[in-house]
């Protein structure tokens, strides 16, 4: 049986815009749970839009989005080509995000330092974990092939 091969460009691709469009569900059902914006987030990731630290945007807020998330699909996506990964690997490296994201640079935004910080962790973690688990290797679909009795011997014959 052929390895399982590496994940193509369009997996990652397909992959990423799948992981970004789900990975707000914690933080959205947090905030209606909690009587929160379920924007919020959106609108505070605007302001990492080179001018406009002060000035949150929904619109802004979904083109940074998609601009952090194509990043980091690209890493994990380029990572996985030559390490297996999967979503406990993904959840993992989603923790990594979010300690960049929001502990390293989200600190020096207002907008961002004052949302809830469970909420935007797990986002991260959903958002790692779904991009592990759609780029995980992939074995062939069907049955395994029928090998011959004699498959491995010289020749193909049984010497007996």
């Amino acid at each position: 049986m052929s390895p399982p091969a590496p994940p193509s460009i369009a997996r990652i691709v397909a992959a990423g815009a799948v992981a970004a469009a789900i990975s707000g569900v914690p933080s959205t059902i947090w905030a209606l749970l909690t009587g929160g914006d379920p924007l919020a987030a959106a609108r505070a990731a605007g302001t990492l839009v080179p001018g406009r630290r002060a000035r949150p945007g929904l619109v802004a807020g979904a083109v940074a989005h998609v601009a952090v998330s194509t990043v980091w699909t690209a890493a994990l996506g380029l990572t996985a080509q030559r390490v297996r990964v999967g979503a406990i690997s993904g959840a993992a490296v989603g923790l990594g995000i979010a300690v960049l994201d929001l502990e390293v640079v989200g600190r020096r935004y207002p907008a961002i330092a004052v949302l809830p910080r469970p909420p935007q962790w797990a986002d991260h973690v959903a958002f790692g974990a779904l991009l592990g688990t759609m780029l995980r290797p992939r074995r062939p679909l069907g049955p395994p092939p029928i090998r011959s009795p004699h498959e491995g011997f010289p020749g193909g014959t049984d010497p007996c």
